[in-house]
């Protein structure tokens, strides 16, 4: 199974809580290996099995949350 890295700039969180609050919803979408949100300078990097989770998936999951999300290429 293939594990890729994906950095996406996250708009609207505002604290520690926020960041927490998506990579724990990161957490749960099946193939996310690993999730790290940081309010500065607002990025969330997550390891995906490509196979199971795709970018786009992650970007759906963090505006269920009502932030915004975009991926770095």
């Amino acid at each position: 199974m293939s594990i890729t890295t994906h950095t996406f700039r996250v708009e609207g969180m505002h604290c520690g809580s926020c960041a927490l609050l998506i990579d724990d919803t990161l957490s749960d979408l099946p193939g996310v290996r690993s999730t790290q949100t940081t309010v500065k300078p607002s990025h969330s990097t997550v390891e995906l099995a490509a196979t199971q989770t795709s970018p786009e998936d992650v970007i759906a999951a963090i505006a269920t949350l009502g932030y915004r999300a975009e991926e770095f290429l």
